[in-house]
């Protein structure tokens, strides 16, 4: 499968609807590239990709 580009939305929605009140509207906008595409992705790798969303969502906030 090619890569895919999908917005963090998408996965949340998918895989982890329950963390979305979680996150904000600009997390939620952040652009995902995927390896394998959205089909593939697993709920343990949405987890991890949600986290480091996060983290570097933080990490922007604190240079800027």
């Amino acid at each position: 499968m090619d890569m895919e580009t999908v917005k963090l939305s998408q996965i949340v929605e998918r895989l982890a609807p329950e963390l979305s009140s979680f996150l904000t509207s600009r997390e939620l906008d952040i652009p995902i590239v995927l390896r394998d595409g959205l089909a593939l992705l697993e709920p343990a790798d949405a987890m991890e990709i949600v986290q480091h969303s996060i983290c570097n969502g933080q990490r922007q906030t604190l240079l800027q």
